[in-house]
């Protein structure tokens, strides 16, 4: 799958469902965008603000006029979901943006989140574009419990703050699957393999566990992944899931025992990102500063919680 290429999602018993790679710091395979053409048609997820673009490209692709779009979805505030929220509605003015009420105000304001980004992602922050304010007016807060009618589906929401306060992810009925933000991981379909996410300032583990459990509950045949991609797991949905909390169980006790062994937080951070595994896949760049991120969340877990 090449950026820009827009695909309809197959796994399951999933339809009317498309996904575009939106080239996500210049690596593909690993930033999606989903867009559902039905009565409302909706976007779920935005990516960094650089990539709007694509997803415009791909609301054309599948026919839906710009001015037919209805919801506008991001799982969580962090840029790489929502970065291009403000661009796309001011494309699509008759679409509502549907993000956690926690984190509504800085959709509308995202000078603090901007700040927090630069932060997190240090020289990272090059791939990004300084985000659009999103009008108040067009913000709807969503909770756990909550439903985005999209005329022949709902999308339920559910509560996922382990990976961030304001993370919620949306839970399509009509087709069995879940839109996962980061709740479940990242998936790299390539290797067939999940791997963690874990970055400031606001990672917890138990609560990660939790949500892990939450998607569990829920049993889907398709996990769609903002990072990346729709994958099959049907009747194997929580031994997939339970893959991932050990996977993030097995992250956090390894930089735990390197805190313990080197007694330096810099170079526990030099260690991960030297040797990140998946270099192979996104490049030693991007694969180098993903895991020096992750690093940061789990050794500010450990300091608050352990």
């Amino acid at each position: 799958m090449g950026v820009g290429d827009v695909h309809e999602v197959t796994a399951g018993d999933c339809s009317d469902i498309y996904y575009v790679d939106t080239g996500m710091y210049d690596t593909s395979e690993y930033g999606a965008a989903y867009v559902l053409d039905g009565d409302r048609p909706a976007v779920v997820e935005i990516g960094i603000g650089t990539n709007v673009d694509l997803i415009l490209e791909a609301l054309e692709e599948v026919d839906v006029a710009r001015d037919d779009l209805a919801a506008i979805a991001v799982t969580h505030i962090h840029l790489d979901h929502a970065g291009g929220a403000g661009f796309l509605a001011e494309a699509c003015p008759n679409a509502d943006v549907y993000v956690s009420a926690v984190g509504a105000d800085h959709l509308a304001d995202p000078s603090a989140l901007v700040a927090g980004t630069k932060a997190a992602v240090g020289d990272q922050w090059e791939f990004y574009t300084e985000p659009e304010p999103v009008p108040e007016a067009r913000i709807v807060g969503v909770e756990d419990g909550d439903g985005i009618d999209l005329g022949d589906r709902t999308l339920r929401v559910h509560g996922a703050p382990g990976h961030a306060f304001h993370q919620v992810v949306f839970e399509d009925p009509e087709n069995d699957a879940v839109f996962t933000g980061d709740a479940a991981g990242i998936w790299v379909p390539v290797r067939d393999e999940i791997v963690e996410t874990s970055p400031p300032s606001d990672f917890h583990l138990e609560e990660c566990l939790d949500d892990v459990e939450r998607l569990q509950s829920i049993d889907p045949d398709v996990l769609l992944y903002t990072h990346f991609g729709p994958r099959e797991v049907g009747d194997d949905a929580r031994e997939a899931l339970a893959e991932y909390a050990t996977v993030l169980e097995e992250w956090v006790d390894a930089v735990e025992a390197k805190r313990a062994e080197l007694g330096d937080d810099e170079a526990v951070i030099d260690h991960f990102a030297e040797s990140a595994e998946v270099a192979d896949v996104w490049g030693e760049r991007k694969a180098s500063a993903e895991a020096a991120m992750n690093v940061r969340g789990v050794l500010g877990y450990l300091d608050e919680h352990r």
